[in-house]
């Protein structure tokens, strides 16, 4: 079962990849609001989908003071090749050991018979590390619903 409102959020450095090589970058953002979304895997349909209406959206996380980061198990050069390919604008790290994933308890075991990914998830942490909206999809095709992450966010301003 998936961390719950009111947790205080558990605190990673993953690597990121970029256009200047390796970057570390610590999650949730310190001293800002961050929506942090789990996602199975980089390159599947419903994932892409996911990550591209969330970048075509991405100014009104901007206006709401928040950042957002996904989280996969794939690997930092999986994800940016992912990002480069579908013009993904949205930070994305590596959790390939699957520490992040199983702090908050997001774990999808075996997917597809190709192993264990994280689930589908989404947390909105608060400037203070505390997660005040938190949400696993009952299956990974199902995207997390984005009208009430936003309408949290727009509580928390």
């Amino acid at each position: 079962m998936a961390l719950s409102a009111g947790t205080q959020a558990p605190s990673f450095t993953l690597k990121s990849k970029n256009a200047s090589g390796l970057a570390d970058v610590v999650v949730p953002a310190p001293g800002k609001k961050t929506v942090v979304l789990f996602f199975p895997l980089a390159f599947p349909g419903v994932c892409t989908q996911e990550f591209c209406d969330v970048t075509a959206g991405l100014s009104s996380y901007g206006d709401l003071n928040a950042e957002v980061i996904g989280i996969s198990v794939d690997s930092p050069f999986a994800q940016e090749a992912w990002a480069q390919k579908e013009k993904i604008g949205i930070t994305l790290v590596s959790d390939l050991n699957k520490a992040a994933t199983n702090a908050y308890d997001v774990l999808f075991p075996g997917l597809a018979g190709i192993g264990d990914t994280s689930a589908r998830a989404a947390f909105v942490v608060d400037a203070n590390g505390v997660i005040q909206y938190a949400e696993q999809t009952p299956s990974p095709k199902e995207l997390p619903d984005f009208n009430a992450i936003q309408a949290k966010l727009k509580e928390l301003a």
